[in-house]
């Protein structure tokens, strides 16, 4: 009787689950509405001494749980010494949570201010050297120009990180379509997006500003909308506001991306919880079917 009954109590859990599959696809988040106020350098770990690690971050909120199966970015890239078209070797995708998440915060910075930054460590992380992504490129512009840009070197801990900007750039303006391997499964909290793209022959790789506020079709513009950050393998963990710290103008800036995915619909948890709740009652009534034949 106690083993039927096992078996039950698992099937019920088993068509919840199924039952609690992701639904409502579509638009997470979306501004991918570049502009061509800044170019930000954003790239992983190279193999020699100079193409060290460089991050750029941009947020967004996620009001429930949510899957995320795909993300483009757009920004422009830079030929290096061959003048050859740039080739891309590698793409990396990042989750960051809101400082202090995911922090030392006894550690005392080298920044102006962490509040409101992107986490000292990634959330969740997915790379299209290790399987985890595909990535296709599409060109928007043969020759793109943006006003002001972070360079390599242009990432300087306080009190010298205000430097301007690395002035103006023009490149071959590129959208990266993403779909995960496995999506991103993100509890409802407040992140930063951190795209990085390796590139062959010294190229570089610079995420675009994007419209503030945020503009972009099937998004509601959210509060407070942080601004852009980034930090190089120098600053880290810390990170730099790239318009309040670095350009130092008054100016803040906003990322080019968007996040396409699910949310589980809340019924499908309420048969989850019901699921649970039919489990644990099937047990208590096997324990009291035990303590009356004793």
């Amino acid at each position: 009787m106690r083993k039927a009954t096992t078996v039950n109590a698992v099937a019920i859990l088993g068509l919840a689950a199924a039952s609690a599959m992701p639904v409502h696809a579509g638009v997470l988040y979306n501004n991918l509405t570049p502009t061509d106020a800044m170019g930000i350098a954003s790239r992983p770990d190279g193999p020699d001494p100079d193409s060290f690690e460089i991050e750029a971050a941009d947020d967004f909120v996620l009001a429930s749980h949510s899957f995320v199966t795909s993300a483009s970015f757009i920004g422009i890239l830079l030929p290096g010494p061959s003048g050859a078209l740039p080739t891309v070797s590698d793409v990396i995708i990042e989750m960051y949570r809101v400082f202090p998440k995911d922090s030392d915060t006894v550690r005392v910075p080298k920044v102006p201010t962490r509040t409101n930054s992107p986490s000292d460590v990634a959330f969740a992380s997915k790379d299209a050297a290790g399987g985890d992504l595909a990535f296709a490129t599409s060109t928007l512009n043969a020759s793109f120009t943006v006003l002001n840009s972070v360079q390599q070197g242009g990432i300087l801990a306080f009190p010298n990180q205000k430097t301007g900007g690395d002035g103006p750039l023009t490149g071959l303006e590129v959208q990266f379509n993403v779909a995960f391997t496995t999506p991103f499964d993100l509890p409802a909290d407040h992140y930063f997006f951190v795209p990085q793209v390796a590139l062959d022959d010294g190229a570089q790789f610079y995420w675009l500003s994007a419209s503030r506020p945020i503009s972009g079709a099937g998004t509601t513009p959210f509060a407070p909308d942080l601004q852009a950050w980034t930090r190089d393998a120098g600053l880290d963990p810390d990170w730099l506001r790239v318009g309040t710290d670095i350009v130092g103008d008054g100016t803040t800036f906003n990322a080019a991306f968007s996040l396409t995915g699910s949310v589980p619909e809340p019924s499908t948890l309420v048969l989850l919880l019901s699921a649970l709740l039919g489990s644990g009652v099937v047990r208590r009534r096997t324990t009291r079917g035990r303590n009356s034949s004793s």
